[in-house]
């Protein structure tokens, strides 16, 4: 065993062994989360598999449990759920291993790997039904809710400043303007290279989809371009967004030009990028959790290209480039 036992591990273990009847040969942490969900890999007799510790009065596994069969039904290759245990909140999933997009993008199969992450979200996009499926709505209070994270958090918390009041409430209107006027479909929310798994079959393995709505199209296209965790040039974030948007519109999944899709586009990237920006901040302040501090320069990298394109953005960016680059050492 190479797990602190705590009480709701013993209570897990307990589970496991009386309950499922297995013999644990070996447990250990499975993967980090920026949730107060936990994973465990367990090594038995019958295989390797994944449990998700998920403590009811923190997390509902319910939302995962329904949304992956959206998913599965759409033909995305999530974890199956082998068993359930509503009442303590544990899963027992389907290991998907450990080698995400992440880790092997830097041995240069990007295109090969992305390839593979596109046909995915096109199945997402166009196969998962929204009739029926009771996933929230992106609508303008979660917009609102999540972009309130950004200025909570990072800018009066962590940063100990105040955004005028006027500037902060006209860049969340023309965020959320573009986000709602966008083209709907299932929305993983989460979509990036950490939850993506390469598999020798089916690959993508899709993971931490529980958060999924009923939202912009181009939300999780750029959740995976406009990475918090990898950047890449720009010449070539462009090439595959061209391709997908040209995918999307011969499918008539979308009737913009190629121009009004760079906009849905590099906005709604700017709204996730600054709650993004939040969440990093609030689990460093809030939660002990300071990891996700060095991903702050990547993702602020992002807002400020995007202020730069657009003239409505203009006093946010001289917000950001007076009182928020020098602290990271970035030259505006």
């Amino acid at each position: 065993m190479m797990i602190a036992e705590d009480l709701r591990t013993l209570t897990l273990l307990d589970w496991l062994e009386n309950d499922l009847l297995f013999t644990i040969e070996n447990i250990a942490p499975a993967s980090s989360d920026a949730s107060f969900r936990r994973y465990f890999r367990i090594k038995t007799a019958d295989g390797h598999f994944i449990v998700m510790d998920a403590p009811p009065e923190k997390e509902n596994i319910k939302p995962f449990i329904k949304v992956a069969e959206l998913m599965a039904n759409a033909g995305i290759n999530v974890p199956a759920i082998h068993r359930q245990n509503l009442v303590d909140g544990f899963l027992l999933l389907e290991d998907f291993g450990n080698r995400c997009f992440l880790d092997e993008l830097s041995r240069g199969d990007a295109d090969v790997l992305y390839q593979s992450a596109f046909d995915n979200l096109f199945r997402q996009q166009s196969e998962a039904s929204l009739q029926n499926c009771d996933l929230p709505r992106y609508d303008d209070a979660l917009l609102t809710r999540e972009l309130g994270v950004f200025n909570d958090w990072f800018v009066n918390q962590l940063q100990d400043i105040e955004m005028p009041a006027d500037t902060w409430q006209a860049t969340q209107a023309v965020l959320i303007a573009s986000a709602l006027e966008q083209p709907i479909c299932c929305v993983h929310r989460d979509y990036h290279s950490r939850n993506l798994m390469v598999l020798d079959h089916d690959s993508p393995g899709v993971i931490d989809f529980q958060d999924a709505v009923i939202g912009p199209i181009t939300y999780d296209l750029v959740s995976l371009l406009r990475d918090c965790y990898i950047a890449w040039p720009e010449p070539r974030v462009e090439q595959w967004r061209d391709r997908y948007f040209q995918r999307l519109q011969q499918a008539g999944l979308v009737s913009c030009d190629a121009a009004q899709f760079k906009r849905w586009f590099d906005l709604m990237g700017m709204q996730r990028h600054l709650k993004a920006i939040g969440i990093f901040s609030r689990l460093h302040l809030r939660d002990g959790k300071s990891g996700y501090l060095g991903d702050i320069p990547r993702t602020l990298g992002y807002v400020v290209s995007v202020c730069s394109s657009y003239a409505e953005l203009a006093d946010f960016k001289q917000f950001i480039d007076t009182h928020i680059l020098p602290v990271y050492g970035i030259s505006a």
